[in-house]
């Protein structure tokens, strides 16, 4: 099971979320935590380190996975037309 961090720009937009997109996201970042790597994850191209993306609906989550500690970096939560 990998520890989850996120962000401040992540936290911000979860304070900032309705209660429905909350409760999905924050499913999918506890799915995360067990299988980082789900089906439907993707690689972000263009970045320097390996950022990886997943969909929740309309939203995207943007994280970078540690193996030699066991975390998950939660970097962007955004709707999709600005999470790129």
């Amino acid at each position: 099971m990998f520890n989850i961090y996120l962000s401040s720009h992540a936290k911000r937009f979860l304070r900032k979320s309705q209660r429905k997109v909350y409760g999905r996201i924050m499913k999918k970042i506890k799915d995360l935590s067990i299988d980082p790597f789900p089906s439907d994850a993707k690689r972000v191209a263009g970045r320097k380190e390996k950022v990886f993306r997943v969909r929740v609906g309309d939203y995207r989550i943007q994280y970078v996975v540690f193996y030699d500690r066991n975390e998950i970096l939660i970097t962007e939560i955004d709707k999709r037309e600005g999470a790129y």
